[in-house]
């Protein structure tokens, strides 16, 4: 089954407050047991903010912070399997309501069999 990876877009700046950050945790794991109910789960993270970055590139050189500056960032991911992308855009939407925030849904070129 084809999998893709969703992409948690989030802005930069500080967390939301105590009770929107308590509705958001409920929410991702819901959405996080109803994944792995499906077998469609099969991997999900959050990241440290963009200043733990570090980039390194071909030629050995190394920079700290973001590949790229910008107004948001990826916060988190999720590797998902889906039989199309039309699934995989049914779990996006879950996540966008889970989190409130864009999610960039891509599929893999090529997926490890598991």
């Amino acid at each position: 089954m084809p999998q893709y990876l969703l992409s948690i877009y989030q802005p930069d700046g500080g967390a939301p407050d105590a009770d929107t950050m308590a509705r958001i945790m409920a929410g991702l794991q819901r959405l996080n047991e109803e994944l792995r109910v499906s077998g469609s789960w099969v991997f999900t993270g959050g990241l440290h903010a963009p200043g733990s970055a570090t980039v390194v590139r071909a030629d050995g050189m190394m920079t700290d912070g973001p590949y790229v500056e910008g107004k948001e960032h990826i916060g988190g991911i999720y590797v998902i399997t889906a039989p199309d992308l039309d699934a995989a855009l049914s779990w996006a939407r879950k996540a966008a309501d889970a989190t409130t925030l864009p999610i960039e849904v891509r599929p893999f070129t090529d997926a490890p069999p598991f």
